[in-house]
């Protein structure tokens, strides 16, 4: 795969807007999707639960701005200095059930939870180094080839209206996934220049237009969205006790653990050979991010994977246009007029342009497992970690009734198939080493 646009390139200032924007399309519903949960979770007003969102939105901001760019030098890097959108992952909605609900302890007990928690990711970080060579070419590749495997359900979520969606599987919605699928198909491969690269944001724009006539686009909410609103600091309180973080420990070593199949992934399809001291950078990032974040109201930090497969999707690895992405996302923090008419874009668009996007991610994975040895073992690590993955994926309930922080260990697909894979990784091929 050559790149349109590799990481140092400065695409200008319009293209690398559109592109920006592009990012945020595919990030947009994942941003939103954690603080509408816990807004749930909290039985907020709808003044409340809009405070959430724009406070995700400038956290997602802020944190993309610093993992994309990287700040300080030498040990003390913060940010992989590579085209990176975070926001906060569904694995800490359980944990902020536990502490807002079971023991009591509020969104202030929840965010000096995330606080207090991100100082333990932010610890580990600086022995990422030694934890990386339980990651050899066998056990990234089948990280990576998992990503994409089990991220296809949400893809496909999205084409049928969203879980739950009263309406779940409407032929419409199908067809209109279909249609996006295609058409991104379509103008990535005939397309030339710049076409080919915002093929995604072309197509989902094109399909959101043609969505507006079919009558399931409702722009009354954004008619009743504010055009101007800044952000509070600390909107809900901070409480800080020891108590409430305990929950939160499974959930930032699981983060930890998927933050570096992330980071291999990136380097990966951004062709860029990633040190040591880069992943553990990464990693500080979301601790950092993490401990920020609750300033604004908003969840731990963390890399989105989905953004990761836009680049090889795209060819547009450009740190520049992530940039933009932070700084459109800071914006729209401001203005939750703006926020809204993203927010209802319908999701079967994101479905089509979803599968594309992990399936790029898949294919990534499969290239790097290419370069490994296929030895017995070596496919006893990728069998392992795949099926375990694949498993939870497919049954998530089979973990539920194990102690919480084993079940928590093995809450996603993504973190039980990279457990498997490491422990059979030192199991079988530790003589390597």
């Amino acid at each position: 795969m050559k790149l349109e646009y590799e990481v140092d390139d400065k695409p200008g200032f319009l293209k690398s807007s559109l592109l920006g924007f592009q990012n945020i399309l595919t990030a947009f519903s994942g941003i939103i999707a954690v603080p509408l949960s816990i807004a749930a979770i909290a039985g907020t007003n709808v003044s409340e639960t809009s405070i959430l969102i724009s406070a995700a939105l400038l956290a997602s901001g802020i944190c993309s701005f610093i993992q994309t760019k990287g700040i300080f030098k030498g040990n003390a890097k913060v940010g992989i200095g590579l085209p990176t959108i975070m926001g906060t992952d569904f694995g800490f909605v359980p944990p902020a059930n536990a502490v807002i609900n079971t023991m009591g302890g509020g969104l202030a007990g929840y965010f000096g939870a995330t606080i207090l928690g991100a100082l333990l990711e932010l610890i580990l970080s600086f022995f990422i180094k030694p934890l990386l060579k339980f990651f050899p070419e066998v056990v990234t590749g089948t990280v990576i080839t998992l990503i994409g495997i089990t991220m296809m359900p949400v893809a496909f979520d999205w084409v049928g209206g969203g879980y739950g969606a009263e309406n779940y599987g409407d032929p419409l919605f199908i067809g209109i996934a279909v249609f996006t699928f295609l058409l991104i198909i379509f103008i990535n491969h005939y397309g030339r220049g710049f076409a080919t690269t915002a093929s995604v944001f072309i197509a989902m724009i094109i399909s959101y237009i043609i969505c507006i006539p079919m009558g399931i686009v409702d722009f009354s909410q954004v008619a009743a969205a504010p055009w101007i609103k800044i952000p509070e600091l600390f909107p809900f309180g901070v409480k800080f006790d020891l108590r409430f973080v305990v929950p939160f420990i499974a959930g930032y070593l699981v983060t930890i653990i998927e933050t570096v199949g992330v980071m291999k992934t990136l380097g990966t399809v951004c062709e860029v050979d990633l040190s040591d001291a880069d992943i553990s950078s990464g990693v500080r990032a979301d601790a950092i991010g993490s401990m920020l974040s609750p300033v604004f109201g908003s969840g731990a930090a963390q890399t989105f994977s989905q953004n990761v497969g836009l680049i090889p999707l795209t060819k547009c690895a450009s740190k520049k246009v992530a940039l933009f992405s932070s700084f459109i996302l800071i914006i729209m923090s401001f203005c939750p007029k703006f926020a809204t008419l993203v927010s209802i874009m319908p999701s079967p668009i994101l479905g089509g342009a979803g599968i594309l996007m992990f399936g790029t991610i898949l294919g990534s994975g499969m290239q790097a497992l290419s370069k490994a040895k296929f030895s017995t073992k070596n496919i006893m690590i990728i069998a392992g970690g795949i099926g375990v993955g694949i498993g939870i994926t497919m049954r998530p309930d089979i973990v539920s009734k194990l102690p919480s922080l084993i079940s928590a260990l093995f809450s996603s697909g993504i973190s039980g198939g990279t457990i498997a894979a490491v422990i059979l990784n030192i199991l079988l091929v530790e003589k390597e080493y």
